[in-house]
C-alpha cells in the first residue's frame, strides 16, 4: 500500500529568528541538481550541521532533479534557512502543474525522489502561492539533527496526519 500523506501546508515554513538565510537562483537544467547539491553541501559542512549535509544534499538534488524532470519553470530557486537546531530548504519553481505526490513504481527507475525526502527529512511539504503576476510553486523540507522528529509520522511512513504544520 503506498503511503499516505498530509495535505500541503502553508508556505513559507520559517525558523526562529535566530536564523542564517542562503539564497540560490539557476536556469533550470540538466545540471542544476549538481549546483544546488554543492551549494547546499558546503553550506552545511562549514557550520553546526555538517552532520546534515550528506542527506541535505541528496534532498535537494531530488527536489531540483524533479523540477527539471517535471516542469517547463525556466529558473529554479532554492532558499537555505540554517537555524540553531534545524534546516530548512525551499526549492521553488514557475511551474503551474499540480503539487508534487510521491509515486512508488517499484518496477520503474525513478518515481523514488520524494519518498527519499519523507524517509530523510523531520518534515517537508509543499505549496503554491502567487508572486507578483505569476505563481509558484515550492517543495520544502526540514532536517534535524536529531533526525526525524516524534510525531511527525504515521505508522506507514509518511506525516503523521494532523501533525503540527511547520
Amino acid at each position: 500500500m503506498p503511503p499516505v500523506f498530509a495535505p500541503p501546508v502553508p508556505f513559507p515554513y520559517t525558523l526562529p529568528t535566530s536564523c542564517e538565510g542562503y539564497q540560490l537562483a539557476m536556469p533550470n537544467s540538466v545540471v542544476a541538481a549538481r549546483i544546488v547539491r554543492d551549494f547546499v553541501g558546503a553550506l552545511l559542512r562549514t557550520g553546526a550541521h555538517a552532520g546534515l549535509a550528506d542527506d541535505a544534499r541528496l534532498c535537494v538534488s531530488e527536489v531540483v532533479s524533479n523540477v527539471y524532470c517535471h516542469t517547463r519553470s525556466e529558473v529554479v530557486r532554492v532558499e537555505v534557512l540554517v537555524g540553531r537546531e534545524e534546516v530548512a530548504v525551499h526549492v521553488t519553481n514557475d511551474h503551474v502543474g499540480p503539487l508534487p505526490v510521491p509515486l512508488v513504481r517499484p518496477e520503474g527507475e525513478g518515481g523514488r525522489g520524494l519518498l527519499v525526502v519523507n524517509g530523510l527529512a523531520a518534515r517537508w511539504g509543499s505549496s503554491t502561492r502567487k508572486v507578483k503576476s505569476r505563481r509558484t510553486k515550492t517543495v520544502w523540507f526540514v532536517l534535524t539533527d536529531a533526525g526525524p522528529g516524534p510525531g511527525t509520522r504515521g505508522p506507514d511512513g509518511g506525516p503523521q496526519p494532523g501533525a503540527p504544520a511547520p
